[in-house]
């Protein structure tokens, strides 16, 4: 008889599944759709997006399995009814903030930020290996048949994501230091692109990746203007000063959530639109513009004050 070679999970995805394992209500299903999503995240964000060709004969689907996730989150206890968002939601964090992120330098473990992360799930931070960072071609601008460049944008940030990634998809991944992940982070700025903090409830039900966003071709975005409410605010706004405004127009074509619009010599500020991304701020060379905390946005994720507040190691 021929020798039959034995097929084995990769150690990443076995590490992935005892990861799983430890948290009480992360069930097989949490764990098969956290597979799905990052073994095949091409397909799972082109169909998300409309733009993959089987589309159309996946799309009626589509509706069960948020009817399905929508289910399996009402299950887990949870007094407040769950939604799609809830599962599937990104925090705007500006740039120093998401640097932050990227140079944690221990393992860090933050619960329940509800005041930060205001979804009924995933909203917990917990990185291991925070110096193990592996770049993604972003599955967003992929699935565009003229996509914005560069595509390798989306950083996936400690374990057991960053291996599971890299493992599965070395062909549009490569690991990179802490100090490339911040180039990125800047380079994404300057191109007038916004940094979201994601979060996923069958990805552990916590922070996994920092994806650098432009309006054209996120689908988090797409949704976000279809009315599904997937990003939530810095914390912050934009705040105009008139008397420096001359009315150029520059921050309202940079905007990637079409909060502003200039009326003549005046500009006016969408407060509900407004994410407070700071894209506006950086661009206007006439420093008419300035971020403020805004209570009514939440707080803002800035990890270092948080690991001073209620850091806990891991």
């Amino acid at each position: 008889m021929k020798n039959r070679q034995k097929i084995s999970p990769k150690p990443s995805t076995r590490a992935f599944y005892k990861f799983g394992k430890r948290i009480s209500d992360y069930s097989i299903f949490d764990f098969i759709h956290g597979y799905v999503y990052m073994r095949w995240p091409y397909f799972y964000i082109g169909v998300g997006t409309n733009e993959h060709p089987l589309t159309r004969f996946i799309k009626p689907l589509t509706g069960l399995i948020m009817r399905l996730l929508t289910f399996m989150g009402n299950v887990k206890g949870n007094e407040e009814a769950i939604t799609f968002e809830d599962t599937y939601h990104g925090k705007v964090v500006l740039t120093d903030s998401a640097v932050g992120l990227v140079t944690i330098e221990e393992d860090i473990t933050l619960e329940n930020l509800e005041p930060i992360i205001p979804y009924a799930l995933a909203r917990d931070i917990v990185i291991k290996h925070p110096d193990h960072i592996v770049v993604l071609d972003c599955p967003c601008r992929s699935a565009r048949p003229n996509p914005c460049l560069p595509l390798d944008v989306c950083l996936v940030i400690g374990e057991p994501f960053a291996s599971f990634v890299h493992d599965h998809h070395p062909g549009r991944s490569r690991r990179i230091s802490q100090g490339e992940a911040v180039e990125i982070l800047h380079a994404e700025h300057e191109r007038g692109h916004v940094h979201h903090a994601f979060f996923k409830d069958a990805m552990l039900g916590r922070f996994y990746a920092i994806c650098n966003c432009c309006s054209c071709c996120c689908g988090a975005m797409q949704q976000q203007r279809n009315g599904v409410l997937m990003l939530t605010s810095s914390g912050y706004l934009c705040h105009v000063d008139q008397s420096l405004c001359v009315g150029c127009g520059i921050c309202e074509e940079v905007c990637p959530f079409d909060a502003i619009e200039v009326r003549g010599m005046t500009l006016v500020v969408d407060e509900e639109a407004c994410m407070g991304c700071g894209v506006c701020v950086d661009k206007c060379e006439m420093g008419a513009l300035r971020l403020e905390l805004d209570p009514q946005k939440g707080e803002p994720l800035e990890i270092q004050k948080l690991m001073e507040g209620i850091y806990c190691s891991v």
